[in-house]
């Protein structure tokens, strides 16, 4: 059986096809890092989220002070599970 092989405009010749990103996708990435820039100038701006909020080159100085109720495995008590 004879097989026809048409092609177009010459014998197999093929055009790579310029190869670029959507506009939709260009303007998706653009307002992204817009979020983002705008996000971090306001959380700049702002400062640490609470008063007591150190960075890691600060040490604190000072005594004792609260431990805002942080406690140990003892604070527990016995608690034992299943029923003896």
């Amino acid at each position: 059986m004879h097989e026809s092989r048409q092609s177009s405009s010459g014998a197999g010749a093929v055009l790579p096809r310029k190869v670029t990103a959507p506009p939709a996708l260009c303007g998706f990435l653009l307002l992204l890092a817009l979020v983002f820039t705008v996000s971090y100038t306001v959380g700049a701006t702002a400062g640490p989220v609470a008063p007591s909020t150190h960075g890691t080159g600060t040490s604190r100085s000072g005594g004792g002070g609260d431990d805002g109720g942080a406690g140990g495995v003892d604070d527990m008590g016995d608690m034992h599970g299943g029923g003896r």
